[in-house]
């Protein structure tokens, strides 16, 4: 199957093509490791696969063998991830017909490691010369462009027919490939894929695997909704008698009861939280108790120190923002949207404070946007109201503010179009 884009490049792909379209994709391959100019590319997911795998110096004619984890390892790996319980459901949704249409059923975790595989015997067979094999490594950095690898790299569904996998090996195998998240906190927490050799492709492959990662995705919201509600049936007698702001929130800070304050979705926890005195960016200092599957948070009202003192703005790694704040009583480590991150950045940058327009000529621009600048800033005080002042926008006096950016400085938030940060990239590259 071919198209031609706007720009007159023809863009193939080889699901469900024939000779052609197999011959322009290796024409198209050849190009791309030859480092030239070709007027027919792969289609976009492939295509910019293809380059993350360039850029990693893999070697197209490499076998695609890998160190196995061994057995003790990858059964630690499956008691480790909620994919573990979602087994039967992903069996009975996907095992059964893989079996039938001569391909096999694999999952992995969020490393790209095969903790489980099941299907048709002849297929199980054949995958072992590939090393499709549980303990594997199928990410883009150990494979290539497949399937699990750039599914897990793009974090979308995607299928990978034929040529259009990098190594040369895995030209006679299909794949379809969906990420599973987990609804509580949108995370990765693995990948499904059903893989088999190539004469088994079909078109409904990729559709039916992404049905069955978002119907496990809610599975595990169906369960977490009967947790926190036997939480609540906890929590509920507790609350009643307890003065002042307090909150039940389960392991993962989604909130189940609260007395006393405005509910919330959810309060960031700290990784490490443990029962006693305990600092909360969203609402400063609390003493912490557990509950069965989940903690008692009260707010101390009698405001004692701990404060934060030091805010680390960590933005070395695109799909790792974070902020960390630091007090006397330990840190807390806070994942950041990119527009967040932006924010904090214009803040980092302007110690003496910005009004809502300022920010949003930083941001956007565009200094009328000040309606979008105060409710992301809004959204930001919810977990770091005791760093972040208003009146103007600024960190809190006494704060000490560091910001760690990417060992290359022109990396900076890379997808940004902020002017804030673009300035900033620009500045790097002079230098």
């Amino acid at each position: 199957m071919t198209e031609t884009d706007s720009a007159g490049v023809l863009r193939v792909t080889g699901q469900g093509a024939g000779r052609r379209a197999t011959r322009l994709l290796h024409h198209a391959r050849e190009a791309r490791l030859a480092g030239e100019p070709s007027g027919v590319v792969p289609r976009a997911e492939i295509d910019a696969s293809w380059d993350r795998v360039v850029r990693s110096g893999i070697d197209p004619d490499q076998s695609p063998e890998s160190e196995l984890l061994e057995a003790d390892e990858i059964e630690h790996r499956r008691r480790s991830t909620a994919l573990g319980e979602l087994m039967p459901l992903l069996r009975a949704g996907l095992a059964s017909i893989a079996d039938a249409a001569q391909q096999i059923m694999v999952v992995t975790d969020t490393e790209g490691r095969v903790l489980w595989r099941q299907g048709n015997t002849g297929v199980l067979r054949r995958a072992h010369d590939i090393c499709l094999e549980e303990g594997a490594a199928w990410a883009e950095a150990a494979t290539g462009t497949n399937a699990i690898g750039t599914a897990l790299a793009a974090r979308i569904p995607v299928q990978v027919h034929s040529a259009e996998h990098f190594i040369r090996a895995l030209h006679s195998w299909t794949c379809a490939a969906a990420p599973v998240r987990d609804p509580r906190d949108g995370r990765l927490i693995g990948i499904v894929d059903i893989s088999g050799p190539a004469s088994t492709f079909h078109p409904a492959t990729l559709a039916l695997v992404d049905s069955v990662a978002r119907l496990a995705e809610g599975e595990i919201r169906i369960r977490h909704l009967a947790e926190i509600e036997r939480l609540r049936a906890v929590a509920a007698p507790i609350l009643c008698r307890i003065g002042g702001r307090a909150l039940a929130v389960d392991v993962h800070g989604r909130l189940a009861a609260v007395t006393g304050m405005p509910p919330v979705d959810r309060l960031p926890l700290p990784k490490s939280l443990r029962p006693g005195p305990v600092w909360l960016p969203s609402l400063g200092m609390c003493r912490v108790e557990p509950l069965p599957g989940g903690w008692l948070v009260q707010v101390d009202e009698g405001g004692a120190p701990g404060a934060p003192r030091r805010v680390v703005l960590d933005l070395s790694r695109p799909r790792a923002l974070a902020v960390h704040l630091t007090g006397p009583l330990g840190s807390v480590r806070q994942r950041l949207s990119p527009r967040h991150a932006e924010l904090l950045y214009a803040l980092a940058v302007h110690r003496q404070g910005r009004t809502a327009s300022e920010l949003a000529r930083d941001i956007f621009g565009d200094a009328t946007r000040t309606v979008t600048v105060r409710a992301e800033i809004s959204r930001l005080r919810r977990h770091l109201a005791e760093v972040l002042a208003h009146r103007p926008y600024r960190f809190g006096d006494g704060v000490e503010v560091e910001v760690i950016h990417p060992e290359h400085g022109a990396d900076l938030l890379p997808h940004s179009l902020a002017p804030v940060v673009a300035e900033a990239r620009r500045a790097a590259r002079a230098t």
